[in-house]
């Protein structure tokens, strides 16, 4: 039963209805075999494992079938996968050894993704405190100039995503996220020199052209240490450290911009100066702390590694038994125009695209116009920037929460969606209040209300991995979704124009229009993968545990084009 009898989900003329089923063991692939009971939950791979208690990763060891782990190994020797040499499929841990080894792995891994994404935030995110020391005014443009600089770097930005993703499986993360950030901090530290509109657009493009990418880059190299239920929350931490960044650079900003003046600078210079140097030194330090492999930490300058041989035998074991198409690649290995076409095409992710392109745009006008609506509205710069703080924490602690909850809850849309509920009001608030211009107080709050939701796009980046089901698919994928995202922004980032000022009306109306567009999106992507889900089990339902076996064994569908494959939601 190949790709031609299956892949459509139609079962074979032999098919035979029988009992549903329950997971007997792993037969092939990753996957199981069946036996009379229910079938697996929706949402999830059926070879997904959980720790079960004192001896590991053992009772739903996808690899506990002799022929499925020598499936594995060949497909890992094959693709010359990194770590190949510690797959066991016997290997046994227990929780705690487990836990010591992941918060080595938060505090080594994690923590410096979190630094790389700082030095990506402060050079990405400090044009907007630029310009509240009225650097619009100083280089002779207005508005619709910063709206053009900031769509030019969105669009670049956008340009660069899939060429990044592409180089970045060549040379591995480990060697190009470092090259990207040094790049960029010296484009940013140039920004000191820029003299009007000409210098203002050209480091704005040349900054969405080396930046581009490196989101999904980070996501890749992440997703080789951690399981797919881990690295949700770890997404989450990566996007608090952009409000840890922003509260940071905020109290630098009140600092930096305090010294307009010093040597005939403009205080917006001193802030692209200083900031981009502390970028170049992240930059500079992240080729020395991103190893390409958990396999791949020692080095002449960490001779001993991060790991004991116990440790390296369960960080990649247990990565491996989480989702076994992980090693399916090795980290230095292209993908090719097919591989490239077959994830483009891949309509089961559009709905994950979809939410990419409209679900951040309600919150994107307000953020990048914070301080010139607080500046408008009386507050001075200093004060101004201060102002900002607050939006920040809230943003935090909603973020933390809402990656919490939906790994709790194990559920993704409608969690997701609570992002566009609670922005909702707060964009009413802003298109019909009357005191606008004449309650400063009044107006912060509704403007801190609304920078304080809870960000979703830890929660979508993850499910994106989650369903894209391997490694090259993961890949174009996760580079796509940002693409989308980054073309909302260049909506977002035009939807506040010059001739609407300062009260925005228009603006503010088609946000509402797009935020209630979003909230359907959201639930017309619960129905979609609820559907395929339950068309497939319909199928799967339909064959006898022989046909299983055979297709578990046989079938070239791969991904999440298999039938025994259910989608995340």
């Amino acid at each position: 039963m190949g790709r031609d009898s299956l892949s459509n989900e139609h079962a074979s003329p032999q098919a035979e209805k029988i009992p549903e089923g329950k997971p007997t063991g792993s037969l092939a692939p990753g996957l199981v075999a069946f036996e009379a009971e229910p079938v697996p939950p929706k949402g999830e791979f059926f070879h997904e494992v959980e720790s079960t208690g004192s001896s590991g990763y053992t009772e739903n060891n996808p690899f506990s079938d002799p022929d499925v782990a020598d499936y594995w190994r060949n497909t890992y020797e094959k693709a010359q996968y990194e770590c190949r040499g510690e797959f066991d499929p016997d290997a046994t841990w227990t929780p705690e050894e487990e836990k010591k080894l992941v918060r080595k792995l938060d505090m080594r891994v994690c923590f410096w993704a979190c630094m790389m994404f700082f030095g990506l935030q402060v050079d990405r995110g400090n044009l907007k405190q630029a310009v509240s020391d009225n650097m619009l005014d100083d280089l002779n443009m207005n508005t619709n100039d910063y709206n053009l600089g900031n769509t030019l770097f969105l669009v670049a930005f956008l340009c660069a995503e899939l060429p990044s993703q592409l180089i970045s499986k060549k040379l591995g993360p480990d060697r190009w996220i470092p090259m990207q950030i040094t790049l960029w901090s010296l484009v940013a530290i140039c920004q000191c020199r820029i003299s009007g509109k000409g210098s203002f657009l050209a480091t704005r493009v040349l900054l969405g052209l080396i930046e581009g990418g490196f989101i999904p880059d980070i996501v890749l190299w992440l997703s080789y240490f951690y399981t797919s239920k881990e690295l949700p929350i770890r997404l989450s931490y990566f996007w608090t450290t952009l409000s840890l960044t922003t509260i940071i650079t905020s109290l630098l900003a009140f600092a930096l911009l305090h010294m307009r003046g010093v040597a005939g600078w403009a205080g917006w210079q001193w802030l692209f100066l200083i900031e981009g140097i502390i970028t170049l030194i992240v930059g500079l330090a992240s080729f020395f702390m991103m190893p390409a492999s958990a396999t791949q930490t020692k080095t002449w300058f960490r001779p001993n590694g991060w790991f004991t041989d116990r440790e390296l035998k369960i960080a990649v074991n247990r990565v491996l038994r989480d989702d076994p198409s992980k090693g399916d690649m090795h980290n230095r290995q292209a993908i090719t125009p097919r591989r490239l076409w077959h994830a483009a095409k891949d309509y089961d992710m559009w709905p994950l695209y979809a939410i990419g392109l409209l679900a951040y745009v309600p919150q994107t006008p307000v953020d990048q116009y914070i301080t010139l609506i607080l500046k408008q509205i009386g507050y001075s710069t200093f004060t101004v920037n201060l102002l900002t703080i607050p939006a920040n924490v809230f943003h935090i602690m909603t973020l933390l929460l809402i990656s919490r909850v939906s790994g709790w809850l194990n559920e993704r849309t409608l969690v997701s969606m609570v992002q566009n509920l609670w922005t909702l009001p707060c964009i009413f608030a802003l298109r019909f209040w009357p005191g606008m211009m004449v309650n400063g107080w009044g107006t912060y709050a509704i403007v801190t209300v609304l920078l304080s939701y809870p960000y979703c796009h830890a929660i979508v980046v993850a499910w994106t991995s989650r369903n894209s089901s391997n490694v090259g698919m993961r890949t174009v994928s996760a580079a796509l979704y940002n693409m989308m995202v980054q073309v909302g922004n260049v909506i977002a980032n035009n939807i506040y124009q010059a001739d609407d000022k300062p009260l925005y009306h228009r603006g503010n109306r088609n946000l509402i229009i797009i935020n209630f567009i979003s909230i359907g999106i959201f639930l017309t992507t619960k129905l979609y993968y609820t559907q395929r889900n339950k068309r497939r089990e319909k199928v799967w339902d339909a064959m006898t545990p022989e046909q299983r076996s055979d297709y578990i064994r046989n079938s070239t569908d791969v991904g999440n084009k298999r039938l025994d494959f259910r989608f995340a939601h």
